[in-house]
């Protein structure tokens, strides 16, 4: 089973990082927000990721292919120009870089990721928010309602998508509402036939595809609430920057 990460946007209000590497790639103590997600996907057992690129993708490209090494001894013969290292990882991933293209829509994102995603069921989230969601549980709800859609449901301080539920049943998709309540959390379960809600490479994946499926009755609702926060502004990069320091970040689950 794989997992997929929309890891291609420009980051407009975190702008003080991103200017000079995509969003994903701003670090929380010292490593990439990016590293932080694929390390939670992995403490579950989810290691094979599809990682879509869009604005300076080469910076995620050459950070994984640098990853092994520059964290190793080398040694490098300049009359003959070989290299050789000591390099061992020490993670599991393994991990697909995909070009989605610069202006591409979350949903177009997604359309792009499709083939390399696999006949069945997958993971989506974005590259900018980390949770303590337990994935398994997630995914064994997912399993046991038989929509095409999972949604992980949140209850922050309301700026992002709130989910209208009866039950687990997500009846209401509305973009960035002003009252409090669920909101989409990303951390996602689908099934394949999600695709077909995604016209084209413009679509957001957070307007039409999640409205006309909570409409056709598709879309559930995974309640989660502990903890959750995205890196939307510097303000939340400096939240995530002080819980990792103080040695008990609520999303980091592995040793």
């Amino acid at each position: 089973m794989k997992t997929g990460i929309l890891a291609g946007g420009v980051g407009t209000r975190i702008q003080e990082e991103s200017v000079s590497k995509p969003k994903p790639m701003v670090e929380i103590g010292g490593k990439p927000i990016l590293w932080h997600i694929m390390k939670h996907y992995e403490h579950f057992g989810f290691d094979r990721f599809v990682i879509a690129l869009g604005y300076k993708g080469e910076y995620i490209k050459r950070y994984m292919l640098d990853y092994c090494s520059l964290g190793a001894n080398m040694s490098i013969d300049f009359r003959s120009g070989a290299v050789s290292t000591s390099a061992r990882c020490g993670e599991q991933w393994t991990v697909e870089l995909v070009d989605t293209g610069q202006e591409t829509a979350t949903g177009g994102r997604i359309k792009r990721l499709a083939p390399h995603l696999g006949p069945g069921t997958f993971f989506l989230t974005w590259g900018d928010g980390v949770s303590d969601v337990d994935l398994r549980q997630l995914l064994a709800f997912h399993k046991s309602h038989g929509r095409l859609a999972t949604v992980t449901a949140v209850r922050p301080p309301a700026r992002f998508g709130k989910l209208e539920l009866d039950g687990d049943v997500v009846t209401r998709f509305s973009e960035k509402p002003l009252e409090e309540g669920w909101i989409n959390g990303a951390f996602f379960v689908l099934e394949p036939g999600v695709v077909d809600y995604v016209d084209g490479d413009d679509t957001q994946w957070e307007r039409e595809p999640l409205e006309r499926l909570a409409q056709d009755g598709q879309l559930m609702a995974f309640k989660h609430a502990s903890f959750w926060q995205c890196m939307d502004t510097l303000r939340d990069k400096k939240l995530l920057e002080t819980l990792w320091s103080s040695g008990k970040a609520p999303w980091k689950l592995w040793s």
